[in-house]
């Protein structure tokens, strides 16, 4: 192992990395005190402060295990969930399907910021690959959460949306597999079946529709 590239690869990620877990979490805590439960707001979690929302294990120790063990192949990581009281919302089963879609959204939102910033940088033709590099990492990071929170598994956020689109029956049975969705996740991760048939889809979309998006900055700057 380089430690000098493992060096360049964290500075690189980390403010990237940083942002779009913050943000993530915290777009969690707005959506549900906008739609009246206050928990996350009384526990100080809508914050950009990355110190309310780092996991010791999740955020920093798992993902540089598995730098290690992998040679940078699979890295996982995760964030402290934000606490929401679902019974709180004013509409339950409907206001949990935003609360959910508020994460994924954010991540989407700063994949476009890091995609406008890449367009700014190179029409400015600046000369330092170090910020290309992080523009680039920036929307790497965050296609990949929204991609990924997006799997329609419960306890992630595509889960939760599932259980608030789904009809009362049929959402307790998917609510059901809560306990136990991180460890069925995590199989099919390593089976390569979420990045074979949700991953790899899901961000060839993300990617071409930021490309339609930006498209008329390009346009401008070419």
């Amino acid at each position: 192992m380089d430690t000098a590239n493992l060096i360049q690869t964290i500075a690189i990620y980390a403010l990237p990395v940083l942002f779009a877990i913050t943000v993530h979490e915290a777009a969690h805590g707005y959506a549900a005190r906008h739609f009246g439960d206050n928990t996350a707001y009384m526990m100080g979690r809508v914050t950009l402060n990355p110190l309310k929302h780092i996991d010791p294990i999740g955020t920093i120790a798992m993902p540089l295990l598995l730098y290690f063990a992998t040679s940078g192949a699979f890295l996982f990581g995760y964030a402290k969930p934000v606490p929401v009281n679902f019974g709180a919302l004013r509409n339950p089963k409907r206001d949990m399907i935003w609360v959910a879609l508020a994460g994924p959204a954010s991540n989407f939102a700063q994949a476009i910021f890091w995609a406008l910033m890449l367009v700014l940088l190179t029409g400015l033709g600046v000369p330092e690959p170090f910020f290309i590099k992080m523009a680039q990492a920036g929307i790497l990071v965050n296609l990949v959460m929204w991609a990924f929170n997006l799997f329609p598994l419960p306890p992630l956020d595509g889960g939760r949306i599932l259980v608030g689109l789904l009809p009362w029956k049929q959402a307790q049975w998917v609510a059901r597999i809560e306990p136990w969705g991180f460890f069925i996740v995590m199989g099919l991760v390593i089976a390569g079946v979420v990045g074979t048939l949700w991953l790899r889809p899901l961000m060839t979309l993300g990617y071409a529709l930021i490309n339609l998006l930006i498209s008329p900055l390009l346009s401008l700057l070419g």
